[in-house]
């Protein structure tokens, strides 16, 4: 059996609910974490670089615009191998440039993990295609995924929209209420939303959820780092 600690967080281009900018205090919440496996958001290429650098942690950032003078868009970052990366667009025609990152993750060189790391619009009719494109045989339903699949992010969907659902027709979902004892994930400071979500295959056993809500991360971002610990039993799933 394996055990696994990941993360999702949106941490709105390093800039805090006090104005300042700074890669350095989000690699500092997630070095708190000591997580393996952190999907972020909204992250410019130099930040990325700086927040890998000092978790000691590989990381690939998956470009979908740019923003002053930056590559910017989603990140993931692990502490063990990430073999095929790419990232999938899912712009929708006059909205934000948005996408979705994926990384084959080698889990202690024994095992591969499917990691996908989404960004989905702020509009019902643009998360509406957004949704179709992530559940499509080119994307999450790819002949080529014969290992679980993990898939976190900022899905911007607080009700249950058709990303919600064509997501929960697939994949387990974290059950957010179950487990912090109230459905709000988003703003950090007071909670109302839920926009915050992750989605696992079977194989996969959510043993905890969390959010890591404490001085430094409630002026860090806007969002809260959504924590979550599985135990992978590979028997379960013997393609993986």
């Amino acid at each position: 059996m394996i055990r696994l600690r990941t993360v999702t967080y949106n941490v709105h281009k390093c800039r805090g609910m006090d104005g300042r900018v700074s890669a350095n205090r989000i690699g500092g919440v997630l070095l708190e974490l000591n997580a393996d496996i952190i999907a972020l958001q909204e992250v410019l290429s130099h930040q990325a670089e700086s927040i890998a650098r000092e978790l000691g942690m590989q990381y690939v950032l998956g470009d979908n615009r740019e923003h002053r003078g930056y590559a910017y868009g989603n990140v993931l970052l692990s502490r063990w191998p990430m073999a095929e990366t790419r990232n999938y667009d899912l712009s929708v025609r006059g909205r934000e440039q948005r996408g979705c990152l994926r990384a084959d993750v080698s889990v202690h060189g024994e095992a591969v993990l499917h990691v996908f790391n989404v960004h989905l619009g702020t509009s019902p009719f643009e998360r509406h295609e957004q949704a179709w494109k992530l559940i499509a045989p080119e994307l999450l339903l790819h002949s080529d995924l014969q290992a679980p699949r993990l898939v976190m992010g900022d899905f911007n969907e607080w009700t249950t929209g058709t990303a919600t659902k064509l997501l929960c027709s697939h994949l387990n979902s974290a059950d957010v209420r179950k487990h912090l004892g109230h459905s709000r994930t988003y703003p950090g400071l007071l909670p109302f939303l839920h926009l915050d979500h992750i989605y696992y295959d079977p194989a996969l056993h959510m043993e905890k959820l969390s959010l890591h809500r404490t001085p430094k991360t409630l002026v860090s971002s806007d969002h809260l780092p959504l924590v979550a610990e599985f135990a992978w039993h590979r028997s379960s799933h013997p393609q993986g």
